[in-house]
């Protein structure tokens, strides 16, 4: 499944699904969670349930409300007959949450086998969270990615904001990214950024996508259409990348064994292969 981007849609807005889904997203995520008020969820529920099952031009994610709300079953019991194509789930902490999510889903007897979707936690949420990425490696084979939030952690602590003036992450925000992306990685699993929430500040997004990119992130979160089409660009190799890492592939191809090879007079060993066929698998 390709995720370069993610765009949410709110549950409880069934009028915008049909236009998140021919964004150009790659996937869309219908959320139950923050953007739906307390008393709306039951509508937002049933919106959700009826559009999963229908056709589906890309994969359809559902946003479920997190462990201490205790409205989770109920989420899973709406959606889980008609499969969507994974469940997000929030202020996820390791493993432990992963386990939790599955056996609620074992528990909703019209789940398929009693088996949950793929699961795309949302890995930073709270501040015993971050203790507990690399803990996800050990449920890597129930998940499709993992993301991270720039905004309840902040809150969770008290803070002021998580940006400096310039846009960026201050340094405790800036850990928790950091090491989304490396419990992704080390989980083999696709590393999702967070949203840009300023979408009407394109050159601050821009931005922001190229960094991403630039990092190792694989895919980022969207909470307007109009980020779309960046988000796709941004995540997308470049001709030059794709034809530099064919010859990469293409070299050792042609010399099977060989631990350092020679190519346009820069020596390339194992870690260059790998990084060529990081690039080969997201076009």
């Amino acid at each position: 499944m390709k995720l370069r981007s993610l765009l949410f849609v709110p549950g409880d807005r069934p009028d915008r699904f049909d236009k998140a889904s021919a964004s150009g997203a790659d996937a869309i995520i219908i959320d139950l969670e923050d953007s739906v008020a307390l008393d709306r969820k039951v509508v937002a529920r049933e919106a959700a349930a009826e559009y999963l099952s229908g056709d589906r031009p890309v994969p359809v994610f559902v946003r479920v409300n997190s462990e201490g709300t205790h409205l989770t079953h109920g989420d899973l019991a709406s959606v889980l007959p008609y499969m969507p194509d994974g469940i997000m789930l929030p202020k996820a902490e390791g493993a432990r949450s992963v386990n939790w999510l599955r056996a609620e889903a074992a528990a909703v007897a019209d789940s398929q086998d009693g088996e949950a979707p793929p699961i795309l936690p949302i890995a930073t949420e709270t501040p015993g969270a971050l203790f507990d990425l690399g803990t996800l490696r050990d449920v890597a084979n129930f998940l499709v990615g993992v993301t991270w939030g720039a905004e309840d952690l902040p809150a969770s602590l008290g803070a002021v904001t998580s940006r400096e003036p310039d846009g960026n992450y201050t340094a405790p925000y800036e850990l928790a990214r950091s090491l989304t992306l490396f419990a992704a990685h080390a989980a083999g699993v696709a590393a999702i950024d967070t949203v840009f929430p300023n979408f009407g500040n394109k050159v601050g997004f821009d931005a922001f996508v190229t960094r991403s990119a630039r990092d190792g992130f694989t895919g980022m979160l969207a909470i307007h259409p109009s980020q779309v089409a960046a988000i796709n660009a941004g995540f997308t190799p470049l001709p030059e990348q794709v034809a530099a890492a064919n010859a990469v592939v293409d070299a050792f191809a042609a010399n099977p064994g060989a631990g350092v090879l020679k190519l346009d007079g820069k020596m390339i060993d194992a870690p260059h292969l790998k990084a060529a066929l990081s690039i080969l698998s997201r076009i």
